[in-house]
């Protein structure tokens, strides 16, 4: 038997059979099929059922074979279709990501989810708050104090002394401008 005559491909009905150039199918027997003497019938079966069997199994996968032309052809022409309408796949996936977006806003879990974040949030939210006043209580208690006040005095002469008495960000002007400074000018 020519080999290259033989369908091989695993899911066809016509496997191991000789195939001639036609496409018409031969019934020529291969070594290792049922009913040959290497290979013999299950007990209880007769050679005509076996036949019967057999040809019913190709009917079968000629059955499946049309139904995925058929399925295909189908899905050609939706996708003829999607293309008229102006559905592109990208516009599949935003409206399929929405639409899950959807769902899963409406899910009990994500409802839950929701609701403990926010209380988490507020509780956050009412705890920095009360840190934040504490905070500024104690710098401003801590601006009044004696101590502090002796200190933003030493900057202040300091700064007066390195950078003159138009250290203040202001132009330098001539000497007969008249303007009143600070003595003790705000950092």
């Amino acid at each position: 038997m020519d080999p290259a005559s033989q369908d091989i491909n695993l899911n066809s009905p016509n496997k191991g059979l000789v195939v001639d150039n036609s496409d018409s199918l031969s019934d020529v027997p291969v070594e290792g099929a049922v009913g040959n003497a290497a290979n013999p019938l299950p007990p209880g079966l007769t050679e005509e059922e076996a036949e019967e069997l057999r040809t019913e199994l190709t009917k079968v996968e000629e059955e499946i074979n049309t139904l995925r032309q058929v399925l295909s052809a189908k899905e050609r022409h939706a996708t003829e279709l999607k293309r008229k309408l102006g559905l592109s796949p990208l516009n599949e996936l935003k409206q399929n990501l929405s639409k899950s977006w959807q769902d899963v806003q409406t899910s009990n879990a994500y409802k839950k989810t929701q609701e403990t974040l926010s209380q988490a949030g507020q509780k956050t939210s009412a705890a920095l708050t009360t840190v934040g006043t504490v905070i500024s209580k104690r710098l401003g208690d801590m601006r009044n104090s004696a101590t502090f006040k002796s200190f933003e005095d030493k900057v202040g002469n300091l700064k007066y002394k390195v950078v003159g008495p138009k250290g203040n960000g202001e132009a330098v002007t001539s000497p007969t401008d008249t303007t009143p400074t600070q003595e003790n000018p705000p950092f």
